[in-house]
């Protein structure tokens, strides 16, 4: 049974050529939270079409339309929105009329009794293409396995937080696939939820199997931050010490070669590269790590964030 709350409540929606389901979109979201205290909070990510016009033309009060300077993606589009959000629970949702704002009632009222700090829907019967599906279920599964957080849908848009707990994530990059994983990194109890799933009422997807690679690259990093942020030797000083045994097995076992059986070892470059291959892999990866670690310093110690709003409108006037 969903609890109506009179605390204000902030929809968080990017945007991002959509156009043709803005519309509908706030209709259903009026329809689903009728009776409760609320604003939408849509960020618009530069988007090439007439989303930005479409939204003003509402002339909706509730509504309060974020325009990005560029494209920054959908991590920080929802990081500018969740920065700007006043609601004491915070909804993050897609825009494309996949997500049913008719689930968020029953979402809310597992936040509100205070037992839980995020309610994270799973996705029934879902609407998407195997090129979709696929890499999702790839992501989950590798997700499950790093880092032991049993979340059967990560790549669910539809999501309730605290508010605490919402602005103290910090979402960079392509972080918020893991946004509930960084949820439980901050302490807090989540909730799996049952939600319907449509297909997409219009538009094209922005996403492909490309994401599986970013998703891998990503979930490297969170493992990194969550075990080794505070004791990175422990990481390094053991590759450090295993690619040592290795280059002096590889050597021994040359030298043996050389001096016990006469042969030319100079002539056998396949030991080298493959050698070189796993120490540039390695300087690779972890020269995206220190990188990624610098611009966490450079945007935080400096409370600065990583995207620039170009302006800010109510009600589809601009402030």
């Amino acid at each position: 049974m969903a609890i109506v709350t009179a605390s204000l409540l902030s929809v968080v929606v990017p945007l991002y050529n959509e156009e043709e389901n803005v519309a509908l979109l706030t209709q259903k979201i009026h329809e689903s939270l009728a009776g409760y205290n609320y604003q939408i909070v849509y960020i618009d990510d530069f988007s090439t079409d007439s989303t930005k016009q479409v939204v003003n033309e509402l002339k909706d009060q509730k509504i309060h339309l974020i325009a990005l300077k560029k494209n920054y993606g959908q991590s920080l589009a929802l990081a500018a929105g969740i920065d700007y959000a006043e609601g004491k629970f915070i909804i993050t949702m897609d825009g494309d009329l996949q997500n049913d704002p008719s689930d968020i009632p029953e979402m809310l009222s597992y936040a509100v009794d205070g037992e839980f700090d995020v309610v994270t829907g799973i996705r029934q019967k879902r609407k998407d293409s195997l090129v979709k599906k696929i890499p999702s279920k790839i992501a989950n599964f590798l997700v499950r396995r790093v880092t032991k957080l049993d979340i059967k849908d990560n790549g669910c848009a539809l999501k309730v937080f605290t508010k605490d707990i919402a602005k103290d994530l910090n979402l960079y990059g392509e972080m918020h696939r893991f946004i509930t994983l960084l949820a439980h990194l901050e302490g807090a109890q989540i909730k799996q939820v049952p939600v319907k799933h449509h297909a997409r009422h219009a538009g094209v997807s922005k996403y492909g199997l490309e994401r599986v690679f970013k998703v891998v690259a990503d979930m490297m990093l969170l493992l990194f931050i969550r075990k080794y942020f505070q004791r990175p030797i422990h990481l390094f000083g053991i590759f450090g010490f295993l690619m040592i045994l290795l280059g002096v097995l590889i050597n021994l076992y040359l030298l043996v070669v050389k001096l016990g059986f006469g042969e030319d070892i100079g002539t056998r470059p396949l030991l080298m590269f493959g050698m070189m291959f796993i120490l540039a892999g390695i300087q690779l990866f972890t020269i995206g790590i220190v990188m990624e670690l610098l611009i966490r310093t450079y945007y935080e110690s400096q409370k600065k964030r990583p995207y620039r709003i170009k302006k800010i409108s109510v009600g589809g006037k601009y402030a």
